[in-house]
């Protein structure tokens, strides 16, 4: 993970938020991006409940521990349910400094496939090997849930959440960007084709091949850093994101 301030960060993440409402995987208020934030205790960054992803801003973001609990001063309050899932990972995996949870159209419709993901496209091919699952256990509130979940997720970055939606983890922010669009790029085109009948199946051996050639992933090459620089331009948010009163 590159070394920013809590400041910086704080920007990027709600960056973030704004992008993710700009490209609509959104969930009303609901679901979550974390991102740990420096200093010699685990605490991390989450959106403020009940505010849309489009009304987030580095100020209002809210610093919790691994517990949920909200760590300094915030006027409003987090959903300690929906940290639950986040806070697994967070403590199970420590490379996962950032989190993504969504619940979009095209994931969900995959993630209630019996069959997962369809290893028949040019996405999908770049998750070879990189990809987990995770079975339903119900609304994922309970903590015990926790270590099944990171059990499942092995060392993938892209999981998919059966009968539930997508997530994503990464060293950094953009790193996690870039699993999670992969693979919401895969189950779009998978929704997409299904009216079309039978899809060629990838071969695995150039299924290897594409996933060790998707440099996007890998932190030598950017790890999705450009990416996302470019779509908070796009986004507007290229400069200071609402920096007045943001720890710097």
């Amino acid at each position: 993970m590159t070394t920013h301030t809590e400041g910086e960060l704080r920007e990027q993440l709600a960056a973030c938020y704004r992008i993710f409402a700009m490209l609509g995987w959104t969930e009303l208020i609901y679901n979550h991006i974390t991102l740990r934030v420096p200093g010699p205790q685990p605490h991390f960054l989450i959106n403020p409940f009940g505010l849309h992803y489009g009304e987030v801003t580095a100020a209002n973001l809210v610093k919790v521990d691994l517990d949920g609990n909200i760590v300094g001063e915030s006027q409003w309050p987090v959903n300690p349910a929906g940290f639950t899932l986040h806070a697994a990972i967070h403590r199970g995996i420590p490379d996962a400094h950032c989190v993504m949870h969504t619940h979009t159209t095209a994931g969900s419709a995959v993630a209630c496939s019996s069959a997962g993901l369809s290893m028949d496209n040019f996405y999908a091919a770049q998750l070879h090997d990189r990809l987990a699952y995770h079975d339903f256990e119900g609304v994922t509130v309970h903590a015990d849930e926790g270590p099944r979940v990171v059990r499942s997720i092995g060392s993938a970055q892209a999981v998919i959440l059966r009968n539930h939606g997508l997530l994503a983890w990464g060293t950094s922010l953009p790193q996690a960007f870039s699993y999670l669009w992969t693979l919401q790029r895969a189950c779009e085109i998978q929704v997409a084709g299904a009216p079309l009948g039978p899809t060629r199946p990838i071969p695995e051996a150039i299924r290897r091949k594409a996933s060790a050639d998707a440099l996007q992933f890998d932190e030598r090459y950017g790890a999705g850093a450009d990416v996302f620089a470019a779509l908070r331009r796009l986004a507007g948010l290229d400069a200071s994101t609402h920096r007045q009163g943001v720890p710097s």
